[in-house]
C-alpha cells in the first residue's frame, strides 16, 4: 500500500544517481569539467564516484552493463534527466558558466516560477538540469493555493551576470 501525503517523509532528498555510461573516462572528464565534481573513488576501470562537496558520491558512473553502448533510442523509457540543485542563484550562474566554458550546448532554459533551470545532455545522452529554487514563499500559486508552476523564458544574460 502507498503512503498518504500525511505519512510521507518530512525531509526527503535524493542522495545520489548512478548512471550507465559507454566510456568511463569520457564521462568522468565531463562530470569533472562541465559540472566541477571531484572524484571520490574509483573502482578499477569500471566505475567512478564523484561529489560536489566531499560527500561519498552524488554521481556514480559505471560501464558494468554499458561499455561501448549507445544511448537509449527515442521513444523508449528511462531516465529523463538528473537535476542538480544549487544553493544560490549566483552558484547556479557559476555552474552554467562552467558548463558553457567546457563546451556544453544548452538544450533549454526556463523560469518555472518555483525555480530557474537550464537543460543539456551528457556525452551518453543523459539529461542534465542545473537549477536554483526560489524561496517557497515566492512560489506561484493559484486561487486555491496550489502550486502554479510555469515554463517562462529565462533571462540567461541577467542570470550569467551574477557569475
Amino acid at each position: 500500500m502507498g503512503m498518504s501525503a500525511k505519512e510521507s517523509p518530512v525531509r526527503l532528498s535524493i542522495g545520489h544517481v548512478h548512471l550507465k555510461v559507454a566510456d568511463l573516462e569520457r564521462a568522468t572528464a565531463f562530470y569533472q569539467g562541465a559540472l566541477g565534481l571531484d572524484v571520490t573513488q574509483r573502482y578499477g576501470t569500471q566505475a567512478v564516484f564523484l561529489s560536489a562537496d566531499g560527500y561519498h558520491h552524488h554521481v556514480g558512473l559505471n560501464t558494468w552493463e554499458s561499455r561501448g553502448g549507445r544511448p537509449p533510442a527515442p521513444g523508449t523509457t528511462g531516465l529523463y534527466h538528473v537535476a542538480l540543485l544549487y544553493p544560490t542563484k549566483a552558484d547556479l550562474a557559476r555552474g552554467i558558466r562552467r558548463a558553457a566554458q567546457f563546451g556544453v550546448r544548452l538544450e533549454g532554459a526556463a523560469d518555472h516560477g518555483v525555480s530557474l533551470a537550464v537543460y543539456f545532455s551528457d556525452p551518453d545522452g543523459n539529461g542534465i538540469e542545473l537549477y536554483w529554487d526560489r524561496p517557497a514563499a515566492e512560489w506561484p500559486r493559484d486561487a486555491a493555493g496550489q502550486l502554479a508552476m510555469t515554463t517562462d523564458p529565462l533571462d540567461l544574460p541577467a542570470l550569467l551576470a551574477l557569475a
